[in-house]
């Protein structure tokens, strides 16, 4: 007799359809280990009569799942949980943003396997184009149209990994005069990179949705005065280190006095893809003029080196040189496994995952943490917590003996005086139980009596 399955059926909240419902609510339980390895999946038939659903759906549901690898059929018997790989530390780490782990060992696995029946030595000791193969391109291209952005193949170029087509995008646009636009918190990435460059920096007032377009004014006026070309990098979409997001006002106040200042803008569009349906990139509103950078390392893996950058056709010459002058071509096997995700909705699904299970997290963060001390939005795998600027210094020290990795908070910093200081805070490593210890011990050394969560005297 076969064991019945343990896992209670649902379909997860939300919107999506029945089937996508489905594959969230078992990701969801077999990534924190409630259904846990060699754990049975109820047969399709009872579990559609549960549901209510088609036995399609659940076919459906279970297919996508196992394309994933979190499942495994076993013939004659059913389908079983095949379950995650997992890393252990001493140290939990909440320095490095990186997304909760929904990928598994038999993707990997399956995903290599079909890669060597297809990839013969040929294929693979030849060069491609620095921008990469065209149909590559247009998967990329049509992976960005939910965020308006209407791209066409050949304006888009594949790079290794967003950071590098943030270095393009910097490189063929901030010139010796150009005075480079950033938020007063922002990516340390990109604070490091213009440095590296040489580049004046001028960081700009944000509230709760980002850039505040009256600083942007302020900033694009004295630029214009001085005879200085301005350049805006901005981060939209779950900002890094605040996790704001513009409304669409925002964004198109944002194009507008761009467009008016004839600016040209860099924007970091990297976590779209978990943003809530139906927002749109600054790109779409002004594309003549804004280089658009995003990747699948934060809303897939880290692994998948896969960044891109859409230019407008003024600067495709420009970006496809300094792309050549510095890698010359992505990775091939990078390239064949975003192909092989894309085309079978599997990034789609894991993205989708990624965001639900980073909401959880989130969700725990702002629990245990002590009442108004988080600051997040959206479906973000990070929370910022505003504290002053001594209180920051000292608190990833403090955190360090408790067996907790937090950044210093210096590197978020555009302006070295700004008065905005923090921590960020990045959940998507640790296990979910580690993760919960983390947190309860933060809100202990948060709570430590002599000031509250944002270091002001206690009465």
């Amino acid at each position: 007799m076969l064991l019945a399955s343990p896992w209670k059926p649902r379909l997860a909240d939300g919107r999506g359809s029945a089937s996508e419902r489905l594959v969230e609510a078992l990701a969801r339980d077999i990534v924190d280990g409630s259904l846990p390895s060699g754990a049975r999946l109820p047969a399709h038939r009872p579990l559609a009569w549960q549901l209510a659903i088609g036995i399609g759906t659940v076919t459906k549901a279970y297919a996508q799942l196992e394309r994933r690898g979190l499942v495994r059929s076993i013939r004659g018997r059913g389908m079983f949980v095949a379950g995650l790989s997992q890393a252990t530390s001493r140290m939990v780490d909440l320095s490095i943003n990186v997304p909760p782990q929904q990928l598994s060992d038999r993707l990997l696995a399956a995903s290599l396997s079909e890669l060597a029946r297809r990839l013969d030595a040929d294929s693979f000791g030849a060069y491609a184009a620095p921008a990469g193969r065209l149909e590559h391109r247009a998967l990329l291209a049509r992976w960005l149209a939910p965020s308006g952005i209407a791209a066409a193949p050949e304006r888009l170029l594949i790079c290794n990994g967003a950071q590098h087509a943030l270095a393009i995008a910097f490189a063929i646009t901030c010139g010796p005069d150009t005075e480079l636009l950033i938020e007063a918190l922002s990516y340390p990435g990109a604070i490091a990179l213009a440095r590296r460059r040489g580049l004046r920096l001028s960081g700009l007032a944000i509230d709760e949705e980002g850039l505040v377009p009256q600083a942007l004014d302020k900033a694009l006026h004295e630029a214009k005065t001085a005879g200085r070309r301005a350049v805006l990098y901005v981060t939209p979409t779950l900002h890094n280190p605040t996790t704001a997001t513009m409304s669409e006002a925002r964004r198109q106040d944002i194009a507008r006095l761009c467009r008016a200042y004839d600016a040209v803008i860099v924007e970091d569009d990297i976590h779209a893809a978990l943003a809530e349906p139906g927002t749109i990139a600054i790109a779409s509103l002004a594309p003549e003029r804004t280089l658009h950078v995003s990747g699948l390392s934060k809303v897939l893996s880290p692994g998948l080196r896969i960044g891109s950058l859409v230019v407008p056709e003024a600067w495709l010459e420009p970006a496809l040189a300094e792309l050549a002058a510095t890698c010359t071509m992505a990775s091939l096997l990078s390239c064949l496994i975003m192909e092989r995700w894309l085309s079978e909705d599997t990034a789609a699904s894991v993205a989708r995952s990624i965001r639900e299970e980073a909401g959880r997290r989130v969700t725990l963060a702002r629990a245990l943490l002590p009442p108004g001390t988080a600051m997040s939005s959206g479906h973000g795998f990070h929370i910022w917590l505003p504290m002053a600027a001594e209180r920051a210094k000292a608190l990833p020290a403090r955190a360090a003996a408790s067996g907790i990795l937090l950044p210093a908070p210096e590197i978020f910093l555009a302006d070295a005086q700004a008065p905005e200081w923090g921590v960020r805070l990045s959940l998507g490593g640790p296990k979910l139980d580690r993760l919960q210890d983390a947190l309860a011990s933060l809100r202990a050394l948060l709570l430590d009596g002599s000031n509250d969560p944002r270091g002001r005297a206690m009465p």
